[in-house]
């Protein structure tokens, strides 16, 4: 009885592994991948900027964006990623070239965080970045108007009604 115990304690650890390691706003690992994705889905990039130091970049990552990238509304038009502006990790930017997140973040201009920006499948930026965490209240609509105005370039369309 132990033995079977044992085994369904095992089955069930092994099967809640992958809802814990999937993150919902992954670190960027090769934007040229994800340019592809938003291109095939006629969406955009979303890029969180941030820094391991930065509480407001936790509240913008936990409070707005993990629950946005669950919704289907977000889903087919939107792919997120994060990128640290401190890290020397290595990612592949949008021309497929090797570079650390801290110089993808200074050679996209960034310096304050956190910044989230929305780019087009080459890595243009499509809206002004949403800098800071201004008023909560309203900061989930300053992000919507940026996926929206970049998705309406993307899109080819003029301006949203």
């Amino acid at each position: 009885m132990k033995q079977v115990l044992t085994l369904v304690c095992a089955i069930v650890a092994w099967a809640c592994v992958p809802a814990f390691a999937l993150e919902a706003v992954p670190m960027a690992r090769n934007l040229s991948q994800d340019g592809a994705l938003a291109k095939k889905m006629n969406g955009v990039v979303l890029v969180l900027f941030s820094a391991d130091y930065c509480r407001y970049c936790d509240t913008v990552l936990h409070d707005y964006l993990e629950p946005m990238s669950r919704l289907d509304d977000y889903k087919d038009k939107v792919v997120m990623r994060k990128v640290e502006i401190s890290s020397y990790d290595s990612l592949l930017d949008f021309r497929g070239n090797k570079t650390p997140h801290r110089h993808f973040a200074g050679d996209t201009g960034v310096r304050m965080v956190p910044t989230v920006a929305v780019f087009d499948h080459k890595g243009r930026m499509l809206a002004k970045p949403v800098v800071g965490l201004s008023i909560p209240d309203y900061y989930g609509q300053y992000l919507d108007d940026a996926i929206q105005a970049g998705l309406d370039k993307v899109r080819g369309k003029n301006a949203r009604p």
